[in-house]
């Protein structure tokens, strides 16, 4: 729903000039794409107060969202304890981005091993590994070299898979 690691690689290029490694992401973990030198300190900006309120959204995510809303019982889970700074900035930024889910079916939680549904997308296998529905992985540059799921590459396609 939202573009952490494109938000970072945007400051990172305007604030260094520099670029990402890609290849380096692969296996999980989109901070390692970054300079060695620098990581510690792009960890420390995702803890910090406020890097979670006023990240994009990722393209067409609004409008799919609205319409499976309307089809299916939705909850968005996010693991926002591991950032506990986010948990404020999460909330207010599903709240004004996705007026149309309540909240109620807000879940901001430690660990996804607790969600049980039909079906759940996610951009992590650790929170896809346990969960006993139908899993989506939704491709991003960490998750590269995974294989074994079935992908979701944009909210597009997530549309024509669950509003057809």
């Amino acid at each position: 729903m939202a573009d952490p690691m494109g938000a970072m690689i945007e400051w990172y290029k305007n604030e260094y000039g520099g670029g990402v490694d890609y290849q380096k992401m692969l296996g999980g973990s989109w901070v390692k794409g970054f300079p060695e030198h620098h990581q510690l300190m792009i960890r420390e900006r995702i803890m910090g107060e406020g890097f979670f309120r006023h990240l994009p959204v990722i393209q067409d995510c609004i409008d799919v969202l609205k319409e499976i809303n309307l089809r299916y019982e939705v909850f968005i889970v996010s693991a926002a304890t591991e950032f506990p700074n986010s948990l404020k900035d999460k909330l207010e930024w599903l709240m004004d981005h996705f007026p149309f889910f309540t909240w109620r079916q807000l879940v901001l939680c430690g660990d996804k091993r607790l969600v049980f549904g039909d079906y759940m997308i996610d951009d992590h296998v650790k929170n896809l590994q346990h969960f006993k529905g139908k899993k989506y992985l939704f491709t991003s540059a960490h998750n590269l070299d995974i294989t074994g799921y079935d992908r979701i590459n944009n909210w597009l396609e997530a549309g024509q898979i669950f509003l057809k």
